[in-house]
């Protein structure tokens, strides 16, 4: 029998460690590794944890006001996973930066959240101007206030189609996303999960970090995704479960995949959907997979497919914790099987993005229209279309991405495809498919060619793609997912 984990009866992120500490005092919460450079992975245990929170409050309480922006540029996972958990909890908003980002790069973030303060292990970054902040605060003699305030996280949103916006998240809602996760997939103190996720990022942050503190389970941290002995790495250290987005999953099933691990429950995919082909060959590995689909603005999880049991195909799951409607373009809810805009509401939406932008994606009734495509089944299953920026308008005929990326992605010679658009005189965009070989030694022409066959049996002559480019890599973000308006540079 599986243990449970208690809920604490407090709301809030300083009741939830409180009720760790006491009740999972010597269980570890954070642990570094596999992989990482320690020979003893580092560890923290839900008591350090407490204490930690506890030092923390007293030194923001010192140095800040509550609300106030506190910046993490942290490389140690671990260090950064626990300051961002203590931060949100002493009342303050924990700004994540990218710890490995030029400081050039991170000068222009901080000149737009304007953080009130910094943590970092980075000597260098002192030259941003910002008060620095210990890491690992000194024990202070002053206990924090008893008074509790609401923390928050503020994220930028990918930017992969313009300007970055500022999305700030409240304590509630990132909680409330996080016991979702955690009771969706039945973490429970047992369970030992692994992310190699950037922590940055909300995926991580919530589905990983907070489910987990959630659950009084323990989360291993990597620093980042090594292909190197992954699965038997996994297995070593006991993992339960696996986070991880479609670009890890397509390279580590196109190598030769293991007997079942023991102990594995489960895999989560995130961040981007989940090609068919990829899908068909981690079933290999003969356990549960949830895929899922999400946002910054949700707090992350808006869907997910069960645990047990089976989802139709190509379909990202039903919503969890969160209501779900397709609308037409006059906002009216379209019926089952229609394809239109995909709006959310919910405990974990946000109202607006900081400083007003994109007003009009909110409406009163606290609807927030995501910008992505797709529709619902008669039983409540979502399938999404791709994003209504990334449609190709070619000759007044809207093709949607995904479907011929899922065409192209069943071939066993590609490994993974991205379809974007490009301008053309004549019909003002066709669309373009940019191959990523499973052999990169194979021949481009022959793979070239066996793809534009298997589009002109597959897609009506709109949808096929007007080019198809092999490459070697493909422009990604932090998160995993592919730049699209980076695409252009590559190819012809």
């Amino acid at each position: 029998m599986r243990p449970t984990a208690s809920t604490p009866s407090t709301s809030g992120l300083a009741a939830l460690i409180r009720a760790r500490a006491q009740g999972r005092s010597d269980a570890v919460f954070l642990e570094a590794g596999p992989g990482d450079a320690d020979p003893e992975p580092r560890r923290l245990t839900f008591a350090e944890l407490g204490e930690l929170a506890r030092r923390r409050s007293a030194q923001l309480q010192a140095t800040t006001v509550p609300g106030a922006r506190v910046a993490l540029a942290i490389a140690d996972p671990v260090d950064l996973a626990a300051a961002f958990v203590t931060i949100v909890a002493a009342g303050r908003t924990a700004v994540p930066l990218d710890p490995d980002a030029p400081i050039a790069d991170l000068r222009r973030t901080v000149g737009r959240v304007r953080p009130d303060a910094l943590l970092t292990d980075r000597a260098e970054l002192a030259g941003l101007g910002l008060p620095l902040l210990a890491v690992a605060p000194e024990a202070s003699a002053d206990g924090p206030a008893d008074t509790e305030v609401s923390g928050a996280v503020l994220l930028s949103t990918s930017g992969s189609t313009g300007e970055p916006k500022s999305v700030i998240l409240s304590e509630a809602r990132i909680l409330h996303v996080a016991e979702a996760v955690a009771t969706h997939n039945e973490l429970t103190p047992a369970d030992r999960g692994f992310n190699c996720l950037p922590l940055f990022h909300i995926n991580a942050e919530v589905v990983a970090v907070l489910a987990s503190l959630y659950a009084g389970a323990t989360l291993v941290l990597a620093r980042r995704f090594v292909r190197t002995d992954f699965w038997v790495r996994l297995a070593d250290a006991r993992i339960t479960w696996l986070n991880a987005v479609p670009a890890i999953l397509a390279i580590l099933s196109a190598q030769e995949l293991p007997p079942p691990l023991p102990g594995l429950r489960f895999i989560r995919s995130a961040s981007a959907p989940l090609p068919a082909a990829v899908r068909e060959r981690v079933s290999a590995l003969a356990v549960p997979l949830v895929e899922s689909y999400g946002m910054t603005e949700a707090a992350s999880q808006i869907t997910a497919t069960p645990l047990h049991g089976s989802a139709p195909a190509r379909s990202c799951g039903r919503p969890v914790g969160v209501e779900l409607e397709i609308r037409d373009d006059a906002g009216q809810p379209v019926p089952a099987g229609t394809v239109g805009r995909v709006t959310i509401r919910g405990a974990s939406v946000i109202a607006g993005y900081d400083g007003g932008r994109d007003a009009a994606r909110f409406d009163g009734a606290g609807w927030l229209d995501t910008d992505d495509i797709g529709h619902l089944d008669d039983d409540g299953f979502l399938y999404l279309a791709g994003r209504r920026g990334d449609a190709v308008n070619r000759g007044g005929e809207l093709v949607y991405p995904r479907e011929i990326e899922e065409v192209l992605q069943d071939d066993p010679g590609v490994r993974e495809v991205v379809v974007t658009g490009r301008d053309d005189e004549v019909l003002g965009a066709v669309p373009v498919a940019f191959v990523i070989p499973t052999d990169p030694a194979a021949p481009t022409d022959d793979l070239r060619r066996r793809l534009a066959e298997r589009c002109s049996r597959q897609l009506a002559r709109a949808k096929r793609p007007a080019v198809i480019e092999v490459v070697e890599e493909l422009p990604r973000a932090a998160t995993g997912k592919v730049a699209r308006h980076r695409l252009a540079r590559l190819g012809s």
